[in-house]
């Protein structure tokens, strides 16, 4: 889903992230064990975020950078991660 969707997430424990619009003003998706709640813009279909739990059953929040103003891609030191075959 992330790479048809080109997602670049960046993922932060949820005591660190502070949301300007409330994560109950987006849609929600839910696939496969249902584990992440992923939201999405029900206007446009921009997908900024995902909540979940870490394998340690931490709260997490995973972040579309792409969606985040001023944040210049290309000097980021990009992690590339295989998902479908993990």
């Amino acid at each position: 889903m992330c790479a048809k969707r080109g997602g670049l997430l960046a993922f932060v424990p949820a005591d660190h992230l502070r949301l300007k619009t409330p994560a109950t003003q987006l849609a929600t998706y839910t696939f496969n064990k249902h584990r992440i709640q992923h939201h999405f813009c029900s206007v446009c279909g921009i997908a900024p975020l995902g909540r979940g739990t870490d394998r340690s059953g931490n709260a997490m929040w995973s972040i579309n950078v792409r969606c985040l103003e001023g944040v210049d891609i290309a000097a980021l030191d990009v992690q590339h991660y295989d998902g479908r075959s993990a």
